[in-house]
């Protein structure tokens, strides 16, 4: 056998062998790729365990302990938010209108009296200030936010009387403009959540954080379209009424619809009360539950001994309520 041959043969083994070397290391560095995890999902996962997104449920209750009707002496009804730890509310314009004393009711319907410090008659916006709110811990708001078609939302207000009601939609429009007499809006939100006579002045909540980031305002019957203000357009105001409150209050006629807080209304607040008070006990909330005993009541019992007898239940639940009116004595 010639060295030619030879060579030959050891050329030809080794390219065999190269080559199902090279096959074999292709084929597991491709089964590895096909079978690893992907590093999108993996991004995905970490950015969702980075911003874990509150239940719908904790964000309404939190809120609704901020957020009050307020009432005129005519019987106009409205609704606002605490703002800040100086007792100060948020609302329309147009809600207090003509009045510089309104009646505050908050969510355990006690009655607070409210002072109107500050009023615009060109940006439908105003601040009550409560001194039994005072050093309360208010709404959180986020003034960056801005918020885009088909984000989600969240309304609170008393529509019709009806005090912590919530209604859920989305950001139907931006940048809408439009002109309730007196008061001109511009660059609003349009929102799909219904809103009603009563609504006016409560917050417009992201529903991703829980943060206030507009005002209800207005509304169109046709197709029930609602508008938010942007709360960062009205905090410039807001926040220099608050520190330098108005001496003189400008008068304007009133624009949302009068709703009289009749027999009905009474008892279906009592209706609620109970409900919220079981609630209460459920999300093991001793201190709001027991806000919502009477003053008599209270009397006969200490926090201490309420929030003992309650802690170890763990759920109420209602199979039937009734409500009996009693005659004055």
């Amino acid at each position: 056998m010639n060295k030619r041959m030879i060579y030959s043969i050891i050329v030809s083994l080794l390219i065999w062998i190269a080559g199902g070397f090279g096959y074999f290391y292709i084929k597991e560095q491709t089964t590895k790729n096909v079978f690893s995890e992907s590093t999108i999902l993996n991004k995905v996962e970490i950015s969702n365990n980075d911003q874990t997104v509150p239940e719908i449920k904790e964000i309404i209750r939190e809120a609704q302990k901020k957020v009050v009707m307020v009432e005129l002496d005519d019987g106009t009804v409205g609704s606002g938010f605490l703002y800040n730890d100086k007792g100060d509310i948020i609302t329309n314009a147009h809600v207090v209108s003509g009045a510089s004393e309104v009646k505050v009711r908050t969510t355990d319907a006690k009655g607070l009296d409210g002072k109107v410090i500050g009023i615009s008659t060109e940006t439908d916006v105003a601040v009550v200030r409560v001194e039994g709110l005072k050093d309360v811990e208010p709404l959180s708001i986020s003034p960056n936010t801005k918020l885009e078609i088909g984000d989600e939302i969240l309304a609170l207000g008393s529509p019709l009387g009806f005090q912590n009601t919530v209604t859920t939609g989305i950001i139907s429009g931006t940048d809408r403009e439009l002109s309730v007499d007196p008061y001109i809006y511009e660059d609003v939100y349009q929102i799909s959540a219904p809103i009603a006579p009563g609504n006016s002045g409560g917050p417009l909540i992201d529903r991703q954080t829980g943060a206030v980031i507009g005002i209800n305002s207005a509304r169109i019957e046709q197709g029930n379209i609602g508008f938010s203000l942007p709360i960062s357009a009205v905090l410039p105001l807001v926040n220099s009424w608050s520190e330098t409150p108005m001496k003189n209050l400008p008068v304007e006629p009133s624009i949302d619809a009068t709703v009289d807080i009749d027999e009905n209304k009474i008892i279906e607040t009592s209706d609620y009360l109970i409900s919220y008070f079981i609630e209460s006990i459920t999300f093991n909330d001793f201190v709001t539950a027991y806000s919502l005993l009477g003053s008599e009541w209270q009397s006969n019992v200490d926090y201490q001994s309420f929030r003992k007898k309650y802690l170890n239940i763990l759920s109420i639940s209602i199979k039937e309520l009734k409500t009996v009116k009693k005659k004055n004595k």
